[in-house]
């Protein structure tokens, strides 16, 4: 089943996501090449394309995991939760209908 994640990020994070990001994005891509992610990416603080230092204001992964836990604990281990970027997560299951 699909599942939506959302990490939320704390204030005055930026230096600490840019430092996570690799290894954030090494998990991702094992994602993909598992055939599990349909997508991902950054949510800009303000309405930019490149924010900047504004920075962002989360992210959102949506992909599939064999259940709700299973989910759950890969957000809990990922890097950007480590590094103290999110303060909070969330997962929701996901139904996709288009396209």
């Amino acid at each position: 089943m699909l599942y939506v994640i959302e990490g939320y990020d704390g204030t005055d994070v930026l230096a600490a996501r840019l430092a996570a990001r690799p290894a954030h994005l090494a998990r991702l891509t094992a994602l993909r090449d598992e055939g599990r992610l349909v997508l991902a990416g950054p949510c800009p603080a303000i309405d930019s394309e490149d924010p900047g230092p504004a920075g962002f204001s989360g992210s959102v992964v949506i992909a599939e995991f064999a259940s709700l836990e299973a989910a759950q604990d890969w957000a809990a281990a990922d890097p950007y939760v480590d590094a103290g970027v999110y303060v909070r997560t969330e997962v929701r299951p996901f139904r996709k209908v288009l396209p």
